[in-house]
């Protein structure tokens, strides 16, 4: 027998029926700035002083909305996402509290479409703007490296509060982060950026979406010098509820992904990662799963 929606679901749904976006862009209702899972192997590990071109690739498809207890909503959902997003980093010759000193940007390039009981948009353009404003790539060992830094997201992107599909979220967003590395090309190999998103009120709806906790992960073994496989993912919970005129209204979000991972290294510069991880234990979000292609070409 099909079960009804509380109150809290009810309002998650509208909410996101009016403004939701894609996974790297998703909702005021339960998303994030950040692309969860986007990070793979060496997402703590940089390279020498230069100027590096990453790439970015995202296939994003969810059928599922889940409510507060982590269970489907009965409505009929989809959404169908395509981002690449190109990412330049530069890695300075400065050392500051024993670290290179970094900066870095991404700007990412959206297709997608998503649909609610009979309701569709679709929408394609340029998401919100990443700025690593301040950020520290440490050594410790041949092994073993680590950064410490800080994100700002600005909203750049197309937003119109009364359409479904915007690929921008209207609010700018400050991240704290930290990642580290143990590289071992011949033996196991473990990754873990954590981060803490606080995110200001979209002045369009009066919404403040709450503050986020996550992390990505890998774990692998280099079966060659240039071959590690494993697994990888994401884990998040949302710390805050959102807020709708300064009054929490809860929506309070939880995801946990988990996949096979898989990267090449040439041992020249360039890598190539790829990641396929399913989505579970969701609450207040689109339950989906999602492809990965992160990509370095030194130059």
């Amino acid at each position: 027998m099909m079960k009804t929606m509380n109150k809290s679901s009810l309002a998650l749904a509208m909410a996101l029926a009016l403004t939701l976006t894609t996974e790297a862009q998703a909702t005021e209702g339960g998303g994030s700035n950040y692309a969860m899972g986007a990070e793979n192997y060496l997402m703590g590990a940089l390279p020498p002083p230069g100027v590096y071109p990453l790439i970015y690739a995202n296939r994003y498809a969810a059928d599922d909305l889940m409510d507060d207890a982590g269970d489907s909503l009965p409505i009929d959902f989809r959404l169908r996402a395509n981002v690449v997003a190109p990412r330049l980093v530069w890695v300075t010759d400065t050392t500051l509290l024993g670290g290179q000193l970094f900066h870095a940007a991404l700007l990412p390039l959206v297709d997608m479409d998503v649909s609610v009981n009979g309701m569709s948009d679709s929408n394609r353009g340029i998401g919100d703007l990443d700025l690593t404003a301040f950020a520290l790539a440490y050594h410790h060992s041949p092994n073993f490296h680590s950064v410490v830094g800080m994100d700002v997201f600005v909203p750049v992107g197309e937003y119109d509060a009364k359409d479904m599909a915007n690929i921008g979220r209207n609010y700018w967003g400050v991240q704290a982060a930290y990642a580290a590395s143990w590289v071992n090309p011949t033996g196991w190999n473990a990754d873990i950026k954590l981060m803490y998103d606080y995110n200001f009120e979209n002045s369009d709806t009066d919404y403040q979406s709450g503050q986020e906790l996550h992390f990505d992960y890998s774990v692998g073994y280099g079966v060659s010098p240039n071959w590690v496989v494993g697994v990888g993912g994401y884990a998040y919970k949302q710390t805050t509820g959102d807020e709708v005129n300064g009054v929490d209204i809860g929506n309070e979000g939880k995801a946990f992904a988990i996949g096979p991972s898989i990267k090449y290294d040439n041992g020249k510069g360039f890598f190539l990662s790829l990641k396929y991880q399913k989505e579970m234990a969701v609450e207040n979000r689109p339950e989906g799963d999602a492809f990965w292609i992160k990509t370095i070409i030194p130059f």
